[in-house]
Formats: C-alpha cells, structure tokens, sequence
C-alpha cells in the first residue's frame, strides 16, 4: 500500500471548473488537493455574465473591462451592432482570474501543489492513487497521494478522462488567438467598450473569430476544427484589416476547445469530470467559463454526497443536473452552429438576422441570465417565422 496522504478528493486541474470544484469541496470541510500543472494560461475571449459574477461572487477588481455592445461582422462586411442595454459583459484576463480562483480554494483551505498528472491507479483497499510530476521536483520524480474521489478537470485533452472512462471522445475546435496591446490613438477599429464576431469563412470556415477587449490589451483570436485551415495566418489577417498589425504581441496561446458534453462524466466508482474535460463549452458561441464552474460546482455537489453516503450513483447526479438546466440550450446553440456556420451565404443570413430588435433582447437576457427567456412569447413567433424566411431565402441580405 501506498505510504500517502489520504485526501477526500483530488482536484486535477487548476481552471474556472478545477478551482471552483476544490474551493466548494474546501468549503463542505472536506480535505482536498488542487493539483495544477503551473504557467498555462488557455486561449479564452474572458467574456463572463452577470450571472456569473452573481453565482460565485466574483470582485470587480477582476473586470479589466465592461461590455456594453456587440459588434456582428458578416461575410460581406456588413456590421450589426447589439447593445447590451441595461447592464454589461465582464472581461477578464484569464491568468489574473484563474490563480485568483486558485488562491480562494486554498484560502478556504484547499491544499495546492504544482504538477503534472501521470496516472491513476488503485491500492489494495481500493482508495485511487494519484501518480504526478511535482513542479520543481529532479527529472523523471515521480511522487503520490491517495483520494477518495478523483475530480479530472484538466482539459479537453483530459489524462484522467482517457484512463478512467474508456468511452470517452470530445469533439472539439481549435482555439488561438494573441494578446496584443491596446494602441493609444486613432488607428484601430476597436471599442473597449464592444465585443466584435466575425462571421467569416476566410477567417474561420467552421466557427468565429473575434476581437475582445481587455482593458490595456485585447484578445484577437479564432477556432476551426478543419485540418490545414491556418489559425494564424487568419489572425494575421484579422490584425491587419483591424489596424491591430503593429500592436505589440503579449503572448501567443492554443488549446482545443470541446463543443460536446459528454454523454457521461463519471466512472461509477470514484472519479467525475468537470470542466472541458466534460464537454461543457456552449456550441455556437464558445463560452465556457460560466458552464465550467458550474461544472466544477455541480461535481463538488455530487462528491460531497458520494463520500457522506458511499454510494457512487451519486457521482452522475452532477451531469444530470447540469443537463436539466442547461441541456436545452446546449441542443440549439449546436444545431444553430450545424446549420448557420457551414458556409458565408448562410453567415451573411444570421448576421442579417441579428439586426432584429427581438432577437437582439432575447440573445442578451438568455446570455446574461443564463436560461431561456418565456416572458415573451410573440416576440418567440415573431423570430420563428424571420428565421424560417431566412432559412428558405424569402429574406435576402442586404
């Protein structure tokens, strides 16, 4: 046996979901490690909702900006403006918001170490073992801890996914952009105020690519799941046509993005994925950091109950009930991005669609709110019978 620490849970990934699942799991008096592999910053716009800085009581300080509009850029250049109204979209820069996450877990008394999963398995007595490369620590050292419950939230590409549940697949896009420096003066066509989606084919022939203000920097990114497309040439190209050519480059960063929950986030003994380890970045849109903390909050929930009963059906109550809440969205956002991305006839469409007045406010109190707007059921027709013109072309651009 395993001459270890024992640990209630250990928390493998330090993201919004790694984080957010090691600070509840603290929080429910819990012993838990929040074991991350240190210095990686993912490729993220930074966009978060109110209902986000609600749910998990996130400081101002952290917002390097506020959004008040988005800007939707067709095919042919065509720009429809949507303004947020009352209220706004946070940005935040995602190594600042992250390792702030990472130090409120440890503050509600998480243990955190740095360090590069490498296996699980388990002992004699059937508690899983945590095999990991200590940050810091000689070449090739290998050391170990023991858990209870294992939560994987290390990403798309997920270790403890692939080596505990050998069904698991996650169709993803691939995401990159660069962090340049805000220029001072005329020049670029930017709004620090505004979020710009470009709808097109040259620069994305599957997805988007955007332009995200930051504060003293912005994000000018896109993804594509195509073989071949070049992510940065397509940037290259966007900063260019931007004014953003000559703008000092921060950092450069990649990563795959999963557009598909998984059909199941747990072993039935004792590990439980969170995070894009489980799929849970909204088709269509990308974003990603609410559904991870959700995610990462929903499988704390449901280890919690696991390790208080010993019964493992509990670990799927995570999935299920993020489905409950957010299944339906997830199904429309895909079949949106099926149908409107596939080729820039049918993207200069739904940037034509964006300039209804009721698309507009539903698009914004469903994002901002999270969850389907039924207040207003005539506005609902009204956009099922444009959109059906749009679909068969009884609505042509303009």
């Amino acid at each position: 046996m395993t001459d270890t620490r024992t640990y209630d849970a250990v928390v493998v990934g330090g993201g919004p979901a790694g984080a957010t699942a090691a600070w509840d799991l603290a929080k429910a008096g819990r012993s838990v490690l929040l074991l991350d592999k240190a210095g990686r910053i993912k490729p993220c716009g930074g966009a978060i909702p109110p209902r986000l800085i609600r749910d998990f009581d996130i400081p101002d300080a952290l917002l390097v900006a506020k959004i008040k509009s988005a800007r939707m850029i067709s095919p042919s250049d065509q720009k429809v403006d949507m303004p947020v109204g009352e209220g706004f979209v946070g940005m935040v820069d995602r190594d600042v918001f992250d390792e702030w996450l990472r130090k409120r877990a440890a503050l509600a008394g998480a243990e955190r170490r740095s360090g590069t999963f490498e296996r699980l398995d388990h002992d004699p007595d059937g508690v899983a073992v945590i095999h990991f490369h200590p940050k810091g620590g000689e070449e090739g050292a290998m050391e170990t801890v023991r858990a209870r419950i294992v939560v994987g939230a290390d990403g798309a590409n997920s270790a403890v996914a692939k080596q505990s549940l050998p069904e698991w697949e996650v169709p993803f896009v691939f995401a990159y952009h660069e962090i340049v420096k805000t220029p001072e003066g005329a020049g670029a066509d930017v709004d620090g105020k505004r979020c710009d989606v470009f709808y097109q084919g040259k620069l994305s022939p599957d997805f988007y690519a955007w332009i995200f203000p930051h504060g003293e920097t912005i994000s000018v990114g896109t993804g594509s799941a195509h073989k071949g497309f070049s992510l940065r040439k397509s940037i290259a190209d966007l900063r260019r046509s931007s004014g953003l050519a000559e703008a000092e480059t921060i950092r450069k960063e990649g990563a795959p993005i999963p557009l598909k929950p998984l059909k199941r986030w747990d072993n039935g003994r004792d590990v439980i994925l969170a995070g894009d380890a489980a799929g849970v970045v909204a088709p269509a849109s990308g974003e990603g950091i609410y559904y991870a903390m959700v995610g990462g909050r929903l499988a704390a929930e449901a280890a919690v109950a696991c390790l208080a009963t010993g019964d493992a059906r509990e670990l799927s109550m995570a999935r299920k009930r993020f489905m409950k809440a957010h299944g339906k969205v997830f199904w429309i956002l895909g079949i949106m991005q099926k149908f409107w991305y596939v080729n820039d006839r049918r993207r200069e469409r739904f940037v034509k669609i964006c300039r209804d007045k009721d698309v507009q406010q539903l698009t914004w109190d469903a994002y901002m709110n999270k969850e389907l707007v039924r207040r207003k059921p005539m506005a609902h027709v009204r956009i099922f019978f444009k959109d059906l013109a749009h679909l068969f072309g009884l609505a042509s651009p303009s």
